[in-house]
């Protein structure tokens, strides 16, 4: 890798970081200051918005080859997550005081407070062995957290919303199905798209700590 690409991927990571690392301060404070988990989209929900929409930036990392992920999985992420940030969240004012919201951005918060200065930090060549172990395990509590009690309750609970509303029926004209249905549809789709990106982070694990571990008995 060049040392542009490598600075740039380091400034990238270095920004996210920041901006996670805020995300979850302003997430913490709402709480502790209204003893509620009522304020977590109003006290960051639209950095995080911002935050999210910016993380595209890594589909197009991987399908240029700046960094070996690939495109694909990366996309899966982003456009699950931005879909249900975006669309529902954002777009449908009285789910965003739901308790669900608040488990969602916590677990995403403390998932990216991680993964970001470990890429961060591995641009430059140094990365504490503490922090490239709790990359590769923290994932196995944080994820099916954000995903089950936060993302999937709360797509759940906003279809009464959505269908009400007839939420983004122009959308979908001319179409068999709407957008409620749609939903209805992803919701039974995420559990198996969410185990496949959950199997690919524990054969990251494995390879990560498998070459550590070679490392050390070569030493």
């Amino acid at each position: 890798m060049s040392q542009l690409s490598n600075l740039y991927l380091f400034l990238y990571n270095s920004f996210q970081s920041f901006g996670w690392a805020l995300s979850l301060f302003r997430v913490l404070s709402s709480f502790v200051l209204t003893k509620s988990t009522h304020e977590a989209y109003a006290s960051a929900g639209e950095l995080i918005c911002f935050l999210q929409t910016a993380a595209f930036l890594e589909v197009i990392h991987g399908a240029i080859g700046l960094v070996p992920s690939g495109a694909l999985l990366p996309l899966m992420q982003w456009s699950g997550r931005t879909h249900f940030l975006l669309a529902i969240v954002r777009g449908i004012i009285e789910v965003q005081e739901l308790p669900s919201v608040f488990i969602t951005f916590l677990a995403w918060s403390l998932s990216e407070i991680i993964r970001y200065p470990h890429y961060a930090l591995s641009c430059l060549g140094h990365c504490p062995s503490w922090i490239t172990y709790l990359r590769y395990t923290a994932f196995i509590v944080l994820f099916p957290i954000g995903v089950a009690p936060g993302e999937m309750w709360l797509m759940y609970q906003a279809l009464p919303y959505i269908k009400a509303k007839h939420l983004y029926g122009d959308s979908f004209l001319g179409l068999p199905i709407s957008y409620y249905n749609f939903v209805q549809v992803v919701l039974l789709c995420y559990p198996f798209l969410w185990l496949k990106l959950y199997v690919h982070l524990f054969k990251q694990r494995k390879s990560k700590f498998f070459k550590r571990h070679e490392k050390k008995k070569k030493m």
